[in-house]
C-alpha cells in the first residue's frame, strides 16, 4: 500500500519532513514540510472577499489596523491581498525548496470555542458553526486547486468522537444539513463528516492527498504507554481502525499517526514518564508501537504517516527548547522497521511552545536528513 501511495504522488522511497523555518527547510534535502491551520474561520456564512474591509473572526476586525489581530487564517498576511495567500505563499516556498506542503487542519476545537473533548464533538452538531467551518474548508481546497498538497484532517478530534461512542453513526453532526452543496449525500453524523470532508478533497482539489489522524488512545487506552506484556496491542488496534474505517479514513489516502506530543525529557521534568525503551526490552517500547501501527494500517488498509514526532535527542541540556528524547535517533536508525509497519513519511515538530524544534536541536535533524537521503532512502516494503 505504501509503494502505491508513493508512485501516486511522484516518489519512490520513504519521506521526510519537518515543521520548520526557511533555513532549516534549505539546509536538508527534506521531502516534506508542515504547518498548522488552526484558531478560528470567518464569522460570516463565506469566506471574506478581503481582508482589509468588512471581515471579522471571533467578533474581531481582520484589517491589519486592529490591534488585537485577526484569528483566521485566510487573512494572517498583509491585508491589501486577497484572502488565502498565507497558504499560498507556503505552497510557493516549498515548491522552491522541492517540498511537498503538508497541512494539519485543526479547526473544530478553537473556532467553535468549546471545551476539548467531548464538547467540540458535540460542537459538530450545531449547523450554524458548521456551516461556516464546512465553507472553510471549501476554501481552503480551492486555494490548494491543482496542486499536490497533503492535509491531514483534525488531530485528536475523531479520538474524542470515539471515546463519545464506538459507533460514529450514534454521534449526531451538522453534515448535510449544514452543507447541502457538498455534503447532501452524507449521514448527518460523524462518519458522515470524515467522508464529507475528505468527498470535498476529490470534488476541489483532486490533486491533494487527505488523511484522518487516528489517536492512540483513541479506544480510551493509550497504546503508546501500555507496559502490560499480556495486552493485544494488535487487537485494539483493529478496534481503532475499525472506528476510523467508519468514519471514512479508507476513503481517504494516509492515517496520521504520532508517538508523542512533547518531547520526553520534557514530560520527565513534570513527574511523567513518556520515554520509549530503544532497546526494545522494557515496555512501553517502540516494538509495540510499530506493532500497533502495522495493524492499524493493514486494518484500515492504507499507509501512515507518522507526525509531529518529538524533536529532542539524548545530547541536548534538557531544558526549555532543549529537552532530550530518543525518537529521532531511533527513526532514522530503524527506517526499515517503520517501512514494514507500512510508514510512508515521518515528519517531526515540536506539538507545543518550550519543546525541541529542528532549530534548537543543535543540527541533529538536519544532520540525520542527510545521511538518509546520501543512503539511498528507504524502499517500500511489499
Amino acid at each position: 500500500m505504501v509503494g502505491q501511495f508513493l508512485q501516486g504522488i511522484g516518489q519512490a522511497r520513504m519521506l521526510v519532513g519537518a515543521s520548520m523555518s526557511d533555513a532549516t527547510a534549505q539546509a536538508a534535502p527534506f521531502d516534506a514540510r508542515y504547518m498548522y491551520l488552526a484558531g478560528g474561520i470567518f464569522d460570516g456564512s463565506a469566506a471574506c472577499a478581503s481582508c482589509a474591509t468588512g471581515c471579522q473572526a471571533g467578533g474581531q476586525s481582520c484589517a491589519n489596523s486592529n490591534p488585537n489581530g485577526c484569528s483566521w487564517w485566510g487573512c494572517w498576511q498583509w491585508d491589501q491581498v486577497a484572502p488565502g495567500q498565507y497558504v499560498r505563499d507556503f505552497f510557493s516556498r516549498t515548491q522552491t525548496d522541492g517540498q511537498i506542503p503538508l497541512l494539519t487542519y485543526y479547526e473544530v476545537l478553537q473556532a467553535s470555542g468549546a471545551s476539548e473533548g467531548a464538547g467540540e464533538v458535540a460542537a459538530a452538531n450545531n449547523a450554524a458553526f458548521m456551516g461556516r467551518y464546512l465553507s472553510d474548508w471549501r476554501f481552503l481546497l480551492q486555494q490548494i486547486g491543482s496542486r499536490r498538497v497533503l492535509l491531514h484532517i483534525e488531530p485528536d478530534f475523531w479520538g474524542y468522537a470515539e471515546h463519545v461512542n464506538e459507533d460514529p453513526r450514534a454521534i449526531p453532526a451538522a453534515v448535510a444539513s449544514a452543507n447541502a452543496t457538498d455534503c447532501a449525500g452524507q449521514e448527518n453524523n460523524i462518519a458522515g463528516l470524515g467522508r464529507c470532508m475528505i468527498a470535498m478533497v476529490r470534488k476541489y482539489a483532486s490533486n491533494a492527498r487527505v488523511g484522518l489522524h487516528a489517536s492512540a488512545w483513541g479506544t480510551k487506552v493509550d497504546v503508546h504507554l501500555n507496559s502490560n506484556a499480556s495486552f493485544d496491542v494488535a487487537g485494539e488496534a483493529r478496534k481503532l481502525g475499525r472506528f476510523m474505517t467508519a468514519v471514512g479514513a479508507g476513503t481517504g489516502d494516509f492515517v496520521v499517526v504520532e508517538a508523542s506530543d512533547r518531547d520526553a525529557g520534557y514530560y520527565t521534568s513534570i513527574g511523567q514518564n513518556r520515554w520509549w525503551d530503544a532497546t526494545n526490552a522494557t515496555l512501553p517500547h517502540f516494538n509495540q508501537a510499530f506493532v500497533w501501527a502495522k495493524a492499524l494500517a493493514e486494518q484500515v488498509g492504507k499507509p501512515l504517516v507518522w507526525w509531529q514526532l518529538p524533536l529532542g535527542n539524548m545530547a541536548l541540556a534538557n531544558q526549555s527548547g532543549a529537552w532530550r528524547d530518543n525518537r529521532v535517533d531511533y527513526f532514522f536508525s530503524h527506517t526499515r522497521q517503520i517501512a514494514e509497519a507500512h510508514g510512508a513519511l515521518i515528519a517531526f515538530g515540536a506539538g507545543a511552545g518550550g519543546q525541541t524544534t529542528p532549530e534548537s536541536d543543535g543540527g541533529n535533524l538536519v544532520a540525520k536528513v542527510r545521511a538518509y537521503k546520501q543512503a539511498g532512502g528507504q524502499v517500500p516494503c511489499p
